[in-house]
């Protein structure tokens, strides 16, 4: 199981390779500005996924953006997805229950 910023960070990377700014943004967006990432969380988070092999640093990156050397980017690894697609079907069994509780409409 993943913690809530591991999860957050991999649903992020989803959709393709970001930079940590791009995943601060993905994730106070789709929590609607009530969950932000702060930039310690997300580093430390980041060398969690790296040293457990779930991220990868990547040379690819947004060609329109403006180069910064220092920027580095992500990529989920074939674990990384796998471990993404488990959370995410979890928690989609614990929204359905919720549901079913009455608790979510």
């Amino acid at each position: 199981m993943l913690t809530a910023a591991g999860f957050q960070v991999l649903l992020a990377l989803a959709s393709g390779p970001a930079h940590g700014y791009a995943v601060m943004r993905f994730v106070e967006e789709i929590g609607d500005g009530s969950v932000k990432l702060g930039p310690g969380t997300l580093y430390r988070t980041i060398s969690r996924l790296l040293a457990d092999g779930l991220v990868e640093e990547t040379e690819e990156g947004d060609p329109a953006a403006p180069h910064d050397a220092r920027r580095r980017y992500y990529r989920l690894t074939p674990e990384g997805t796998a471990a993404v697609r488990a959370e995410a079907a979890l928690l989609a069994r614990m929204v359905t229950a919720a549901r079913e509780a009455g608790l979510v409409p």
